[in-house]
């Protein structure tokens, strides 16, 4: 603390005055955030929507590329992800941490709709409560890896991966 002597009014006063306060940048939400924190949820943003990316750019490769057909149930997780590479796009540049309320609902939607998917494909939904009653049947397995690795599998490890990294980006910028 520093002391400075003033007189006011032929009263000699000492005056506390304080260093200025260097505050911490103001995030484009308008909470303070440190640089640091504001650094590592823009990282977790940038891994979400590089997931996001590569699904798409994967989903895109298997159908255009490989001539691999998609079942109904493949065409609503593209629904809920193809949107997600834009959404998150914007919401990393400025950055701003309410991109979640829109991003979170599509990658919840898409899922659960992979859930289902795979389960289906696995014989643990009865195939009698698919949508897939035109065209390719969604209980087809089209693609398997090491024996396990399914299409409907690695939709739902990308929108598991994404909710994630989305509820993290929710708390850690609400502090």
């Amino acid at each position: 603390m520093l002391y400075a002597d003033a007189e006011i009014s032929g009263i000699d006063v000492a005056m506390r005055t304080e260093p200025p306060i260097k505050s911490a940048p103001l995030s484009s939400a308008g909470a303070l955030v440190g640089s640091a924190t504001a650094s590592a949820i823009w990282q977790l943003g940038f891994a979400a929507w590089l997931i996001a990316t590569i699904s798409t750019l994967a989903a895109l490769f298997l159908g255009e590329v490989m001539g691999l057909t998609p079942c109904v149930l493949c065409w609503y997780q593209r629904i809920c992800m193809f949107p997600l590479v834009f959404i998150l796009a914007a919401g990393l540049f400025p950055f701003d941490p309410r991109v979640v309320r829109y991003a979170l609902p599509l990658s919840s939607a898409g899922w659960l709709i992979a859930v289902f998917h795979l389960l289906l494909e696995n014989g643990v939904i009865a195939e009698s409560v698919t949508p897939c009653t035109q065209g390719v049947p969604c209980s087809e397995v089209q693609i398997e890896w090491f024996g396990f690795v399914t299409i409907p599998l690695l939709a739902v490890a990308a929108f598991t991966v994404i909710n994630a990294l989305l509820i993290v980006i929710y708390f850690r910028a609400s502090k």
